[in-house]
């Protein structure tokens, strides 16, 4: 599935990924590819970005909100303090604050 996260600054991140795990107003949910579509207000947290791989990805200053979570090169985290998700034809924007 394909995720875009954008802020009022700029996207923070744009890319293919196997799974999304994101902060909902009722606790953290997860989401995978062929999810059925949703709209979610999100709360304060982390994002959590499950890769198949880094090595595609690109790492500016631009980007430095995105990064790699705790030594698993797998996963990249960004820390939102709310936000809105929409998911539909496998495709994931997050609004985030």
């Amino acid at each position: 599935m394909y995720l875009e996260i954008v802020s009022p600054e700029a996207t923070l991140f744009s890319s293919e990924v196997d799974s999304v795990a994101v902060p909902g107003i009722g606790g953290e949910f997860q989401m995978l590819n062929n999810h059925a579509p949703i709209v979610a207000a999100l709360g304060s947290g982390s994002i959590k970005i499950h890769t198949h791989t880094q090595s595609h990805l690109v790492f500016d200053e631009l980007h430095a909100e995105v990064v790699p979570h705790n030594d698993d090169d797998k996963i990249l985290t960004v820390k939102i303090n709310s936000g809105t998700l929409e998911m539909k034809d496998n495709k994931v924007i997050i609004l985030a604050d």
